[in-house]
């Protein structure tokens, strides 16, 4: 293996700009893989981390970046899932303990092991180092922690499906989304778009609820039947009791009640988006009509491959904008104004 040492973007500390820094990345085991990173996402969660707003500190400088899209450039001796040259994506985690009920059924990413599921960055590896992200040139991951991504799916439009899309993948797969269910979708941003698409390929009546009407010809080109905005309280009064299932995307504090008053009779409402403060609900609003209140965190390794194989059989890939690695602390102020349609992914090659 020649990379030892990568270039990458770091955060040095809570809240600084991004910088150029160089990360050790370690050998290659008898099962790892090196990564050529051609694509790497940019996720509202890498600014919420380097910006300390979850208020579990941080393992700084933190090099961000769970949407990782490449290519394998070299495998390790007892390497069997792939070889170099193979399209391969990195998702939120590249290990698990793999021994606990959750790991054995794939649901890895909620490992209940003594370290949980090892993040993509941010994280302590089994090594003892800290795991840095895919904002770098390369990775080295276990061949068991990377995905396939088909073919038919562009790098760069894959690369924010290892996070985005999964993240909507699962619930609508878990909570069955599909012919004959009503589904809303909260935020029209970088996971709610995919969920857009991903619930319409499933066969579901969509339904997109922003703020305002600013991206309706995007939402119902992405497959949306219809397009409320929740700034007019009539929205509220005209929808209730309508849909199967809701799934929020949203990172602000929403009135949940009234998001709950949309729900039918055994209705369900999936909270994906983290915001800074707990979220309020009044009981009535989930004990009359058996109302669910639920959360969902991305896909284990053999959900998200099966996410990424329905894309590929459908066509989906993300709506993107790629930009050049000095761009990256501009791309996060933007991102905070809303002012992207829908995912930054950063060209690796500028590092």
């Amino acid at each position: 293996m020649t990379h030892t040492s990568v270039a990458a973007y770091a955060a040095p500390a809570p809240k600084a700009p991004l910088e150029r820094i160089t990360i050790p990345r370690r050998e290659l085991g008898a099962h790892d893989i090196l990564i050529d990173i051609k694509y790497a996402g940019i996720c509202h969660s890498d600014i919420h981390t380097v910006r300390a707003e979850w208020g579990d500190g941080g393992n700084f400088p933190i090099v961000p970046g769970h949407e990782i899209a490449g290519v394998v450039a070299e495998v390790g001796a007892e390497v069997t899932r792939y070889r170099a040259g193979d399209r391969v994506g990195v998702g939120c985690f590249v290990d698990s303990c793999r021994e606990c009920e959750n790991c054995r059924n794939g649901l890895e990413q909620y490992c209940t092991g003594e370290l949980g599921n090892v993040g993509t960055y941010n994280a302590t590896g089994r090594d003892g180092e800290p795991t840095h992200g895919g904002y770098s040139t390369h990775l080295v991951v276990d061949e068991n922690y990377a995905l396939r991504i088909p073919e038919s799916i562009p790098l760069d439009a894959a690369a924010p499906l290892l996070c985005a899309g999964i993240t909507l993948y699962s619930p609508l797969s878990h909570w069955k989304a599909g012919p004959g269910k009503k589904v809303a979708v909260v935020g029209l941003g970088g996971l709610g778009h995919m969920g857009v698409k991903i619930a319409h390929a499933l066969g579901a009546e969509v339904t997109v609820l922003s703020q305002s009407l600013s991206k309706k010809d995007d939402g119902l080109r992405f497959g949306a039947d219809h397009y409320y905005a929740t700034k007019d309280p009539a929205t509220f009064e005209a929808l209730a009791g309508t849909f199967d299932l809701i799934v929020n995307t949203v990172s602000a504090n929403l009135d949940l009640t009234a998001y709950l008053g949309l729900l039918r009779t055994d209705g369900t409402l999936v909270q994906l988006g983290a915001p800074e403060n707990p979220l309020p609900i009044a009981p009535f609003a989930l004990i009359q009509q058996r109302k669910s209140f639920a959360g969902s965190l991305i896909g284990g390794i053999r959900e998200t491959q099966e996410m990424l194989d329905f894309c590929g059989e459908h066509g989906l890939g993300a709506d993107i904008e790629v930009i050049s690695a000095d761009r990256i602390n501009e791309a996060y102020e933007r991102v905070l104004a809303s002012d992207v349609r829908y995912r930054f992914v950063i060209d690796t090659a500028t590092i």
